[in-house]
């Protein structure tokens, strides 16, 4: 008998951080788009991962390349 006087307001602490918890996301969004998440697993990305940005012209990123292999000019030499 003596443990429930210890337990229940255990117990009111724990639902009451509960249920400010709840409250603090529903007031920071975090249940404003439950739909999102769920359709976007199902779908694959058009784009695949490894593919290069798409605002880079071919002549940047072939220089880039150059400069990644340690060539600077096109001849081959340093």
């Amino acid at each position: 008998m003596d443990s429930i006087f210890l337990l229940v307001p255990i117990v009111i602490l724990f639902v009451a951080g509960a249920v400010k918890l709840f409250f603090w996301a529903v007031n920071n969004g975090q249940y404003d788009d439950l739909e999102t998440e769920g359709r976007r697993i199902l779908f694959d990305d058009d784009v695949p991962r490894h593919a290069p940005p798409q605002g880079k012209s071919s002549e940047r990123r072939e220089s880039e390349a150059r400069a990644d292999s340690g060539v600077d000019n096109v001849d081959g030499n340093r």
